[in-house]
């Protein structure tokens, strides 16, 4: 464990960041938590605030800092609408990363990040056998949705409405792919992520399914890890690079054009936090560097390099469609266009909702360690949807997936929740 004179020391390393902000408050104006909380240590202002306090003195309370720092989205809506380009997002992994070495991970962070998500087999092996026997502790609530609950109060589920793990998922169903390109003249790398892996290998499918019907050539190769934003957000920086450099082993080297995934956050991630946060062997870092570079969400990969013909809608029987923007594709890419263009290629009728932008109160680890405030960021994404008319969401992001089922399976209003590339996949049949 670090001592606390050196935990001093490391924040220093960030007065340069954090001397960018004015306190202007556009932060607070945009904060999701804040809005619910109207608490200045939950919006960014604060906390940098607090952060710069501390890099003068030795820190008296670093359980309650760390308890401060955690009680975030990283939804980075802050960052996207900084007046002075503040790199919010950075400091707080960064800051994370610092008190995590002061602390040291909890044994159960540990056994999870470095016991399992470093472990694929092992990894998979246990998901598997989970759903093999999930049906013993869960039950139904909602067909549509597919959402099940608890059948026992059991510690992480409480009362969540949450989809089940997938009886066969994707990666049985494609262990590996490796065809050369078609008449689109394109070849990709595919990065299915773990979710969409063990939750919602349909996403998976759909998207072989469009690949191959637009002639793009597919390399899904065998033994892919988790992309690393769960141990990221942890401050679990040894794991990170563990499992970038096990990733760069199956995709380095390879022949292709881009490299797409359907989970926003597996995108923003291997765009934008692998080059920025990698910390391990130095010689890995052009490799990994030019795959960020390569790296694409599906959305915006079919928006822009494949033909996409726009159908007039063909009214209700089709169904009508609200679209919500990921924070990791809107607030870190700045990608919502493509996706609505898939969507209205459906010949759906397309509705916008009230704030489609605003983030669902997901944040991953957030939703385990502050569900409560994040099912109130949720009820009012579920609200907009609802308030929308239409009878199915879409978004690009499993996480957000996850979240909308729950909050939606509350109420039920016979709204379904749906990836962009299913509903795609299914207009092209």
């Amino acid at each position: 464990m670090t001592d606390i004179h050196k935990l001093a020391e490391m924040f220093t390393k960030l007065d340069d960041q954090l001397v960018n902000c004015m306190r202007c408050g556009m932060c607070q104006a945009v904060c999701p938590l804040f809005k619910e909380t109207g608490r200045e240590t939950d919006v960014t202002r604060g906390k940098l605030a607090l952060l710069q306090g501390l890099t003068s003195e030795l820190l008296h309370d670093p359980e309650g800092i760390n308890e401060t720092l955690n009680r975030c989205l990283l939804c980075g809506t802050c960052q996207s609408n900084c007046p002075s380009g503040v790199r919010v997002i950075d400091i707080f992994l960064e800051a994370r990363a610092i008190m995590t070495g002061y602390f040291g991970l909890s044994p159960v962070k540990k056994a999870i990040f470095r016991g399992m998500l470093s472990n694929p087999r092992l990894f998979n092996t246990l998901t598997s056998l989970g759903s093999k026997f999930q049906g013993i502790f869960t039950k139904k609530v909602d067909d549509l949705l597919g959402s099940s609950c608890a059948r026992f109060n059991a510690p992480v589920v409480a009362d969540r409405h949450f989809n089940s793990l997938a009886t066969r998922p994707f990666r049985k169903i494609f262990p590996q792919l490796d065809s050369p390109a078609g008449s689109s003249g394109l070849r990709v790398a595919f990065f299915p992520g773990c979710v969409v892996d063990k939750m919602y290998p349909q996403v998976g499918e759909a998207v072989v399914k469009i690949l191959k019907k637009k002639e793009v050539g597919i390399f899904l190769p065998a033994g892919q890890a988790c992309c690393g934003i769960p141990v990221l957000t942890s401050g679990d920086r040894q794991t990170f690079d563990h499992l970038i450099e096990m990733n760069l082993k199956v995709f380095a080297g390879r022949d292709f054009d881009y490299l797409v995934t359907p989970c926003a956050s597996c995108t923003s991630t291997i765009k934008e936090l692998w080059p920025q946060m990698y910390g391990g062997n130095r010689e890995n870092l052009a490799d990994i560097v030019a795959l960020g570079e390569k790296t694409r969400d599906i959305t915006e990969f079919l928006a822009d390099h494949c033909p996409v013909s726009l159908h007039e809608p063909a009214g209700e029987e089709n169904g009508s469609v609200t679209y919500h923007d990921p924070c990791h594709l809107k607030n870190a890419l700045g990608i919502t266009a493509q996706p609505r263009t898939l969507l209205k290629a459906t010949g759906r009728v397309f509705i916008e909702m009230n704030e489609a932008g605003t983030c669902c109160g997901c944040g991953g680890s957030f939703n385990v360690a502050h569900y409560e405030l994040s099912k109130k960021i949720g009820a009012r994404k579920a609200d907009n949807i609802v308030d929308s008319g239409a009878k199915t969401v879409a978004t690009s992001c499993p996480a957000c997936m996850m979240q909308m089922t729950d909050m939606l399976s509350r109420r039920d209003k016979g709204i379904a929740v749906k990836h962009v590339v299913e509903l795609y996949a299914d207009s092209l049949e």
